[in-house]
């Protein structure tokens, strides 16, 4: 295994191109696990090939990379979608006869077995850990991982953002939540083409009788496909409708620590700070946090309209907002640095001690991640969401 990895790690999205191809065909079913817009774009075979040469690499000691919070991610995101232990033989059948059919007679009797034996050693480590997860969630073994909930409210935030409050079906009160989390939401696509399934952060207050998701709608640029899950809760989900909810995943908690935190977004990516500060303002209003937030212009500022009332409530609350268009960004109430152009993290900040989240594009958050490490914030205390499938490099 140690001598093919190099030729397995080159040609990794060859063979997890053809992963998928061989599972779909095989399994139709599937399809509604998978984000069609990621498969469209490649997005989601790359992640694939990246975590398990990764995961090789490991065995290997090929890399001195973390390798939990990698798991904790992928193990996060498979309970969100109900992935279950049944569906890994299927995986590792397909994905082991993808490698022999790129590689060819470079995959011997001896490398298969290898393979096949990291293939299972990465699966048994996460069927375990999205056990520990499910039972947390109080999802039974075996059970459904899906609750019907019912849409209370619809706020339109701008434009291309609209944030939907929700309560479950049953007549139940929402559960409590880390700031952080997300939950799937799944939805049937018109004419009879499956099911789909896509994650948003909570962006409400934990422990609120209702949970809040606010959702931008995706359109298609450089190839991708408009987004299936996000248009159709724009246009057609109304109050009174009903939506299939997993319970709250997500291993990142954005309020976590106790001394500064830098919570640092750029467009959509503010769901999860919203919820942090949210948290705050109830549990621990006196901590020092700073929001350094960058976005197209003020009028593209989801939930801007909440921070006068956050601020007053956390007293201790610095904001930071960086604008394109930077017209009508005064808002009654903030005390705020509004800069134009794009976020630069030099003028932000940074206490002993602090701990920083950041969630939003990936170069952004290079971007945010790179400086805060050159200022000396060490890696473990800064935590980032990742909005589709990958993990930051490094």
């Amino acid at each position: 295994m140690t001598a093919t990895l190099p030729v397995v790690r080159a040609h990794g999205e060859a063979i997890t191109g053809r992963f998928y191809q061989r599972m779909f065909d095989a399994h139709p079913d599937l399809l509604d696990l998978f984000n069609r817009g990621n498969q469209a774009t490649g997005a989601q075979k790359a992640a694939l090939a990246s975590a398990v040469v990764a995961y090789a690499a490991h065995l290997t000691g090929d890399t001195g990379m973390p390798w939990g919070p990698v798991l904790d991610r992928i193990a996060h995101k498979h309970a969100s979608l109900g992935i279950t232990a049944t569906q890994y033989p299927i995986v590792g059948r397909h994905l082991l006869a993808a490698v022999g059919e790129v590689l060819g007679d470079a995959v011997t009797p001896e490398v298969a077995a290898a393979w096949d034996e990291v293939y299972w050693l990465l699966a048994c480590e996460l069927i375990a850990r999205e056990a520990r997860l499910y039972a947390g969630a109080g999802v039974p073994e075996g059970g459904p991982v899906w609750q019907d909930w019912r849409v209370t409210g619809r706020a339109r935030e701008s434009a291309d953002v609209v944030s939907l409050t929700l309560a479950p079906a049953d007549g139940g009160a929402a559960p409590g939540f880390t700031p952080g989390r997300y939950v799937s939401v799944a939805v049937d696509l018109d004419g009879g083409r499956g099911q789909q399934i896509r994650q948003y952060s909570l962006s409400g207050r934990p422990g609120a009788e209702e949970w809040r998701i606010t959702v931008k709608r995706v359109r298609g640029a450089g190839g991708a496909p408009d987004g299936m899950v996000s248009g159709h809760l724009h246009e057609r989900v109304a109050v009174g409708d009903t939506l299939r909810l997993s319970p709250a995943f997500g291993e990142v908690d954005a309020a976590g620590g106790d001394g500064p935190l830098l919570l640092a977004s750029a467009g959509i990516g503010l769901t999860p700070a919203m919820a942090a500060l949210a948290h705050l303002a109830d549990r621990d209003p006196g901590r020092r946090v700073t929001l350094a937030h960058a976005d197209r212009a003020a009028e593209a500022h989801a939930l801007r309209q909440e921070l006068p009332a956050l601020q007053q409530r956390l007293p201790n609350l610095t904001v930071h907002l960086w604008y394109l268009d930077a017209a009508g960004a005064d808002l009654p109430g903030l005390k705020a640095e509004v800069s134009t152009g794009l976020i630069d993290p030099d003028r932000v900040r940074l206490p002993a001690g602090v701990t920083a989240h950041l969630c939003g594009p990936i170069a952004f958050m290079n971007l945010v991640r790179a400086n805060l490490l050159r200022r000396g914030v060490p890696d473990e205390q800064i935590a980032y969401e990742v909005f589709g499938p990958g993990m930051l490099p490094g």
